[in-house]
């Protein structure tokens, strides 16, 4: 019963670009902040993006800030995240997060996040 799915990962070379991509089943979707985290072997999993729920509002972690774009379709129920100028210390997987109405303060607090995706590999190569 997997209400948010990830797509969109896999290999680029460094300096490329990826695009993800999110999916929510739910009928609720337009009242939801939306997130990105991602994880990579042996780390804890880390804020990347968030966005409001009308996309009014955006947060990023300062390593991705100015390379990484998080918008939200939602006509479509998706959120996605446009990572431009990919270094290999993004290689991760990335995760998808939702929270009815109000984005989490500060948006890096996982345990405010009340919805998770099963994750999208991305793997940045030099």
């Amino acid at each position: 019963q997997v209400q948010l799915v990830e797509s969109g990962g896999g290999v680029v070379q460094a300096g490329g670009s990826l695009r993800l991509s999110c999916v929510d089943s739910g009928r609720t979707f337009t009242n939801y902040a939306m997130g990105w985290f991602r994880q990579a072997p042996g780390k804890e999993r880390d804020f990347v993006a968030a966005t409001s729920w009308n996309g009014g509002t955006t947060y990023y972690a300062d390593s991705v800030q100015g390379r990484f774009t998080i918008s939200k379709d939602n006509a479509r129920n998706t959120v996605y995240l446009q990572m431009n100028s990919l270094k290999p210390e993004d290689t991760a997987v990335y995760y998808c997060a939702g929270r009815r109405f109000r984005l989490p303060q500060p948006p890096q607090t996982l345990s405010e996040w009340e919805r998770w995706g099963q994750g999208t590999q991305v793997t940045v190569s030099s």
